[in-house]
């Protein structure tokens, strides 16, 4: 699975947020990460709607975490974000979509593999991948 890059930067944005255990505003995340702001204006807005992080308007304003990082599940981002983390279209399809589907052994195989996946990432929060109060290092490209 390769994730989209809306899921990226909504994984960065929360990770920023833990972090920094502070307020932000999207042209700050935007900056660290060297970023499209717009982009991330979208993926911001998203994660607002989903419940992860509240966007408090006027003076002061800016990002914040809406949930304790501790009962943030990687996983639940990713499929909020992803929508799916089908390895194939045949993976949990009850219809055929492939002439070999009723034969096909990789299918159950590509299942388990989900699986495992799936049920590693829910076992991750974000506090997890997070030193909250320690900056991202930052490397130099």
């Amino acid at each position: 699975m390769r994730l989209s890059l809306h899921t990226d930067y909504a994984l960065r944005v929360l990770m920023y947020l833990s972090e920094a255990n502070r307020r932000a505003k999207v042209a700050e995340i935007a900056g660290y990460f060297d970023i499209s702001r717009d982009h991330l204006a979208k993926v911001t807005q998203r994660l607002a709607q989903l419940g992860y992080i509240r966007a408090i308007r006027g003076a002061g304003g800016g990002l914040e975490l809406a949930v304790d990082p501790a009962k943030i599940r990687l996983g639940s981002v990713i499929v909020d974000f992803e929508g799916t983390m089908r390895l194939l279209e045949c993976v949990g399809a009850t219809e055929p979509v492939c002439c070999i589907q009723s034969s096909c052994r990789l299918k159950q195989v590509l299942a388990k593999a989900e699986k495992v996946q799936k049920d590693y990432l829910d076992g991750v929060c974000l506090s997890d991948v997070v030193q909250e109060g320690r900056p991202l290092d930052k490397q130099t490209r």
